[in-house]
């Protein structure tokens, strides 16, 4: 593929193997915060939706898809943030959701719900598989996580909070 969608193809592989910093099994497309790659003339943009406006990493991971389009030898580039529609766990990836389980963060539970907002959601330990955990605390290693602890297996693990 040559021309503009074979720079798109190219661009979007590359922005593709980005890592979240926080989360380093998980690369930027399953998160979803890879939403689009567009090319204009000779200039590729690259747009990202972060997980929350406030999220830390966003800055990292903007210099790490710069970098590795320019390892890809696109030097013409552009990286747009964009907040609306907001990111959702919904966006996550089949692969990023068995991705975080194997990592020992258990993933979101299914689609978004009001209930998952409170804490009513059963949240299964992605050790043992147990539906008998408890939360610690609304916040664990990063923001975006909460510290669970399973009553079977008796370890504490992290649940990718649904947003």
């Amino acid at each position: 593929m040559s021309g503009a969608a074979g720079l798109r193809e190219r661009a979007w592989a590359a922005a593709a193997r980005v890592v979240d910093p926080e989360i380093p099994v998980l690369s930027i497309a399953d998160l979803g915060v890879l939403r689009d790659v567009r090319v204009a003339g000779d200039t590729v943009e690259v747009v990202i939706t972060p997980t929350y406006s406030g999220c830390p990493a966003m800055r990292m991971i903007e210099l790490e898809i710069e970098a590795a389009l320019r390892a890809a030898g696109i030097d013409k580039l552009r990286i747009a943030t964009l907040l609306s529609p907001a990111w959702t766990t919904d966006w996550l990836s089949d692969e990023g959701r068995r991705k975080l389980a194997e990592y020992g963060i258990a993933p979101p539970q299914g689609a978004v719900s009001r209930r998952a907002l409170f804490g009513a959601d059963a949240v299964a330990c992605p050790r043992c598989g147990s539906a008998e955990t408890e939360r610690l605390a609304e916040f664990g290693s990063t923001s975006c996580k909460a510290l669970y602890r399973c009553r079977s297996c008796a370890e504490p693990f992290d649940y990718f909070k649904c947003h």
